[in-house]
């Protein structure tokens, strides 16, 4: 089945809100074996968005369509669709007693305007709408199906697992399913020089991603069912395992925090930190796991300098090795430890700033891991503005540490 999206309101196209509903539906369309060839984006305008709807009835087979179903004037989704169809609009009595019920149970008014929204044409159903106000349309004539959802995200959401996901579900013909295996450590260019026996295979199909956390490995088939797009992973998922290991440190929905942290758990050890250039960000990123505190002592937020020297650092080291120094970063991670009591203490010194720093240009960071008996240190140079340059010194100080706990260089 052809398929596209096409998301509406003028908010999406004056950069007021990101448009995560495409992305949402982009992600749940190939599990139903549903080919997306499109994307559009139009603002609330009559005309713009009947050339939008009129195109895609002409050449997909399903449209889903997010947005424009409130009740006020520039809602115009409902009234674009009944003009490509050429079907009359009329007010449902069934839809307008829930409407009226939902106002009157919350002790509310509800003006004529909202009528708009209990509205279908013949080839029209509504859609229920638990979230809010606004009922969506599965519209199918001639082969074609076009569904329209609400633009809230919360209130779409509901509707795709609970009205549209389903329906779909229903007429699938084939399912595709995937694995993806998450890596670091390895460049895009090693990840697929390695996978290089694999790659000319279409069914199942393998792609290399470049994330932040590492390189992601896509697997995925199409079968007539589920079962049958799995027995097709198995043996390649297993060749690509056995060609990527020890790089691999999740799949699918892991997350390098949620990876770290169950080595940790699994090896009975606790991790404490001393933070500088990333302001507490890492350990942000470890406590976003359920149970870190199985492992997770805490962090030393120690922005200042006079702040990393009055927990531990030496005054020495820092003013003949500089505070933004591979010695200092040895230093708080030891500190770190030290002070929390904690079996592996790892930190971070960097600039995340715009300007040069002791002669050190922006996005150097320097990070240390020290246990009981030793310290290693990773230094890089890598600048993108100042919320990418934290993000990744998040990423690298949990690369750290992972290469460290499973016995890697």
């Amino acid at each position: 089945m052809r398929a596209e999206i096409v998301s509406i309101g003028t908010e999406i196209m004056l950069g007021e809100i990101i448009d995560t509903n495409a992305a949402f539906l982009a992600g749940k369309l190939p599990e139903l074996g549903i080919d997306l060839l499109y994307v559009s984006q139009v603002g609330d305008n009559p005309a713009r968005l009947h050339e939008v709807l009129a195109r895609a009835w002409q050449r997909s087979e399903l449209t889903l369509c997010t947005g424009g179903l409130g009740p006020t004037e520039d809602d115009v989704t409902r009234e674009a669709v009944a003009a490509v169809l050429r079907e009359p609009m009329s007010v449902d009595p069934a839809q307008e007693a829930h409407l009226r019920a939902w106002f009157a149970g919350r002790g509310r008014p509800m003006v004529e305007r909202n009528l708009k929204q209990a509205t279908l044409i013949p080839s029209a159903r509504a859609l229920p709408n638990p979230r809010g106000t606004a009922p969506g349309w599965w519209v199918e004539r001639d082969g074609r199906v076009i569904v329209l959802m609400p633009g809230p995200p919360a209130e779409m959401t509901h509707m795709w697992d609970a009205e549209v996901d389903p329906e779909l579900a229903r007429r699938a013909t084939s399912v595709l399913v995937s694995r993806t295996l998450k890596t670091n450590g390895l460049g895009e260019g090693n990840v697929d020089e390695r996978l290089s026996p694999l790659l000319a295979g279409t069914n199942p199909s393998i792609g290399v991603y470049a994330r932040r956390d590492g390189v992601h490995v896509r697997i995925a088939a199409k079968a007539p069912t589920r079962e049958e797009a799995w027995r097709l992973i198995a043996p390649v998922e297993q060749q690509a395992r056995a060609l990527l290991a020890p790089a691999i440190w999740g799949e699918d929905d892991d997350t390098l925090p949620a990876g770290v942290g169950r080595l940790l758990r699994d090896r009975g050890l606790t991790l404490a930190l001393m933070e500088s250039a990333t302001g507490g960000a890492i350990a942000d990123a470890i406590t976003s796991v359920p149970g870190a505190s199985d492992y997770f002592i805490g962090s030393l937020v120690t922005y200042a300098t006079q702040a990393k020297i009055d927990l531990g650092v030496p005054a020495d080291t820092v003013y003949a090795h500089g505070v933004i120094s591979p010695q200092t970063a040895e230093a708080m991670a030891r500190a770190a430890r030290e002070r929390l009591g904690a079996d592996i203490g790892i930190s971070v010194t960097g600039i995340a700033g715009t300007t040069d720093v002791e002669g050190q240009p922006p996005g150097t960071m320097h990070l240390a891991l020290a246990d009981a008996t030793s310290v290693r240190t990773h230094s890089y140079s890598y600048y993108q503005g100042r919320d990418a340059a934290k993000r990744r010194a998040v990423t690298e100080a949990l690369s750290l540490l992972r290469t460290y706990l499973v016995g890697g260089d």
